[in-house]
This record gives C-alpha cells, structure tokens and sequence, in this order.
C-alpha cells in the first residue's frame, strides 16, 4: 500500500476540501397554496403542478 513521503500542507488540504461545504436545499412557494416546495416539484401538500392536480391529497382543495 503506498504511503506519502511528504506530508501535504493544511493549504493543499483545505484547497481540496473546498467544494465540500453543505449546501442549503433550495426552497420555491407553491403559488396554490403558498406553502413551501422543492423547485419543478409536485406541492407535497396540495398536489399542484403548474396549476393543475396531478396527485390527490387528503388536505387538496375541493
């Protein structure tokens, strides 16, 4: 198994690390119901796709 012979120093560490950050998740408001939703996503709430029902909820509007 090989080892290195140099240890890296915390720059190249730290340059290597740098697109490992979290990303926060992001939100759009469902314009039915005003609650919060993924992006290009069916409203988990409503069932709403751009302005028609394409899933039957329990809390879906009659």
């Amino acid at each position: 198994m090989p080892v290195p012979k140099r240890r890296h120093s915390g720059t190249r560490r730290d340059t290597r690390r740098a697109h490992d950050q979290a990303v926060v998740p992001a939100v759009s408001f469902c314009p039915n119901c005003k609650e919060p939703k993924a992006p290009h996503r069916v409203c988990p709430s409503c069932g709403y796709y751009r302005g028609k029902e394409v899933v039957k909820t329990t809390a879906a509007k009659d």
